[in-house]
């Protein structure tokens, strides 16, 4: 389980500060409450709100696992890797892995996501279509913030699989050696 604690937290409602109260009147369900209409959309509904990513990795990164020992979940797996890369051919759809690869303890396959439309017509469809398998849904920000991504910022259908955290503390060692390299190297020459 990840630290909640390890992370700060702007506030919900940065943007909002000092607006009248909201009303607590109800609507004819009688349980949902009126919300105040000023009829812009967020900006949410268009593109992807910062600090995810906009560029060539997308968004949102889907890996969907299956037990590479156990032939039911790799048969159904290689059956819906099909069916997505059919249905969705405007998403990357990545290979099929047949074991463990990265941060991923077992087998998967990944799908990127670009859009919030993309995001909003997939992941529903995924949730009644991924049958016995599980998948993690992380956002892609910054590159040293992965770990938070994998994990605080991330969502799971299914079962959550323990991910091998090691990966991204041996990436952190190496950017911190190389911009010590950097620095050392920086300084012979002065």
């Amino acid at each position: 389980m990840t630290d909640q604690f390890a992370f700060s937290y702007p506030s919900p409602l940065k943007g909002y500060e000092n607006l009248e109260p909201l009303s607590e009147e109800r609507n004819d369900d009688g349980k949902s409450l009126k919300n105040p209409q000023h009829g812009v959309l967020s900006k949410a509904y268009e593109e992807f709100p910062d600090p995810l990513a906009k560029d060539r990795r997308g968004g949102f990164d889907i890996h969907i696992y299956h037990y590479q020992n156990n032939p039911d979940q790799a048969t159904y797996a290689k059956a819906l890797w099909e069916r997505i890369r059919r249905e969705f051919p405007e998403l990357r759809i990545y290979r099929f892995f047949d074991g463990p690869v990265g941060p991923h303890p077992v087998a998967m396959f990944e799908v990127n996501l670009f859009t919030p439309t993309q995001f909003g017509a997939f992941v529903p469809w995924l949730v009644i279509n991924r049958g016995p398998l599980s998948a993690l849904i992380h956002p892609n920000t910054v590159e040293s913030e992965e770990e938070r991504n994998h994990t605080q910022r991330a969502a799971w259908l299914g079962d959550r699989i323990p991910l091998d955290l090691r990966i991204f503390k041996l990436m952190k060692e190496e950017e911190k050696s190389k911009e010590e390299e950097a620095e050392r190297a920086q300084q012979g020459r002065l």
